[in-house]
């Protein structure tokens, strides 16, 4: 029987043709292609198709629920306001990254605070696959205001977008598909150039991620809502005649119609709902006698702080770094004073090195049976002078190596186990949960960076008690600083996030660190000192009560209605 004839048309021949030529796409190419036609025909949002690509993300039903329904039920314009350390971040990775997974968003905008550009960039990257060219990268910083109409994926510093050369020009840029907002409670007032910005901004989905949507009235919230829905509480004097109390612009009247109405832009999980419970953390301060000589240093390089203050001889920057390596290491302190031309001094540090912490190093690692240990140092000279007086396996991580050398130090660590020594860098990205025990050498004079290098080990995915050991001598700023925070604000033992929140006013007023420097400066005995820091703590006592009102009044507003169930 003979066999039908094959009948090929002009493209099954071209197609036989390239095949016959092997002149076709690569496999890999081809595979690529045949997997993005096929979320192209997925349709709704019945599962999150991104999970497979993500990596290093410890999964957690309720950031996974969350996405789901604000791409399902509120079509990807929502408040993200979960209680603190549950993932906001998280959350809005994930939707950013099924979005762009599902073709349904090309350019997408991160703003944030100056300070959360990097992590946001790094988080991006190393756990969502996806790159950002940050408001901080010099790709950005060539093109100018250009960057916004160039660039597709930006991680960018709200106060700079907001500067009026910026804002036209992201206007002009056509606006982006998908706009995250970080700390958005900084959008509350409709008269900001902030809340103008976002206003005005072209964007089909957005996301505001804040733990606090109100803080002074009940129109804070409405402004943040009109953002994502105009007319969803109607016009500002319809929405104070409906729901709130001309007596009090706190309280809410006819409140569950007014939840009603919020249920249709807004997350908010609690730690109750979705259980998580950290490991305790516990610290300990280890208050140590500098030897005299070390003794008579510190007080030279403080006297000399108190009198060129404010002069023209040293700028504060300098002065102000010295006033911290003092609670570091005279290793620290002897090369900042070279350059400053006081050679005498530096001398003196270069030859104590290190001081009296060195040998309550040596102890604190010995009790710990050689279980591997974090030690931070805001200094790298600091970190350089101790590599050399620790047993055992020593690594380094900090500004003064390339990142590749950076990578193969904290790989081999996680191998083997031992020391990591650690800047300001170190606190910043890494996830190392995988290690229980912190010594902090010197402090940051900043709390939230005293917590932010907490937070390495301190996260989701932690499983035993955390030991944190802090280093300082006795009677220095550190000191001090130590005694307000434990008791003032039981810092050690607060949530994760939750200082963050408690100190946010303070932070919106002052530079945490220059003002510690103008205390410390303006002082010029201990007693001084010790009462400027008596005053300050009676601040921070303030905060932490306000904080705590804080919180019973949101519990009182929102109640558990906003919370994710199995149904997302």
């Amino acid at each position: 029987m003979t066999a039908p004839a094959i009948d090929f048309s002009s493209t099954d021949l071209e197609l036989v043709l390239r095949l016959a030529n092997e002149s076709g796409e690569a496999w890999s190419l081809f595979t690529l292609r045949q997997e993005a036609e096929r979320l192209s025909l997925v349709e709704g949002f019945e599962e999150l198709l991104c999970l497979v690509d993500l990596q290093g993300v410890e999964r957690m039903p309720h950031q996974e629920r969350t996405a789901l329904r604000v791409m399902r039920r509120l079509r990807g314009r929502a408040i993200l306001g979960d209680e603190v350390g549950l993932g906001k971040t998280v959350e809005a990775g994930l939707i950013v990254k099924e979005y762009l997974l599902r073709g349904l968003a090309r350019r997408v905008l991160v703003l944030c605070p100056p300070s959360l550009i990097q992590q946001w960039q790094q988080e991006l990257a190393g756990k969502f696959r996806l790159s950002f060219v940050s408001s901080e990268d010099e790709a950005f910083r060539e093109l100018g205001e250009a960057a916004w109409s160039k660039l597709d994926r930006v991680v960018a510093s709200l106060p700079l977008a907001r500067l009026d050369r910026h804002r036209l020009a992201l206007q002009k840029a056509g606006g982006y598909d998908l706009v995250v907002v970080d700390e958005s409670h900084c959008l509350r007032r409709r008269t900001s150039k902030a809340w103008r910005l976002v206003h005005d901004l072209p964007r089909k989905y957005l996301l505001l991620l804040t733990a606090t949507p109100l803080q002074n009235d009940l129109e804070e919230l409405y402004n943040l809502i009109t953002l994502l829905r105009p007319g969803q509480l109607g016009t500002p004097s319809q929405f104070r005649q409906a729901f709130v109390d001309p007596s009090d612009r706190r309280r809410p009247r006819n409140i569950q119609a007014l939840r009603e109405l919020m249920l249709d832009v807004m997350v908010r999980n609690t730690r109750a709902s979705v259980n998580l419970v950290l490991p305790p953390r516990r610290a300990r301060t280890l208050r140590l006698a500098p030897g005299a000589d070390e003794l008579r240093l510190n007080r030279e390089v403080q006297r000399l702080v108190h009198e060129e203050w404010g002069q023209k001889r040293f700028s504060r920057m300098a002065l102000r770094t010295l006033q911290l390596q003092v609670g570091s290491s005279p290793a620290a302190l002897s090369g900042t004073l070279e350059r400053m031309g006081l050679t005498d001094l530096a001398r003196q540090a270069a030859d104590l090195q290190l001081g009296a912490k060195v040998q309550a190093v040596r102890q604190v690692l010995q009790s710990l049976h050689s279980e591997p240990v974090l030690i931070f140092s805001r200094f790298v000279a600091t970190l350089e002078a101790l590599q050399g007086h620790l047993p055992g396996k020593v690594h380094s991580y900090h500004g003064g190596l390339s990142v590749p050398e950076r990578e193969r130090q904290l790989e081999s660590f996680r191998q083997n186990g031992g020391v990591l020594l650690l800047s300001e860098v170190g606190g910043e990205g890494k996830n190392l949960q995988f290690c229980r025990h912190l010594i902090n050498f010197d402090l940051p004079w900043n709390p939230l960076r005293i917590e932010q290098r907490v937070g390495r080990v301190h996260r989701i995915g932690q499983t035993k008690p955390i030991e944190i050991v802090n280093l300082c001598l006795e009677g220095s700023l550190e000191d001090h600083l130590l005694r307000i925070l434990d008791d003032k604000l039981n810092m050690f033992e607060l949530v994760l996030g939750e200082l963050e929140m408690i100190l946010g006013p303070l932070e919106d007023e002052c530079d945490f660190e220059e003002l510690l420097a103008e205390l410390a400066a303006g002082s010029a005995n201990q007693g001084e000192l010790e009462s400027a820091m008596a005053e300050l703590g009676r601040k921070l006592s303030g905060l932490e009560q306000s904080h705590r009102e804080h919180l019973e009044y949101d519990s009182a507003l929102f109640g558990r209605e906003f919370e994710v169930g199995e149904d997302a």
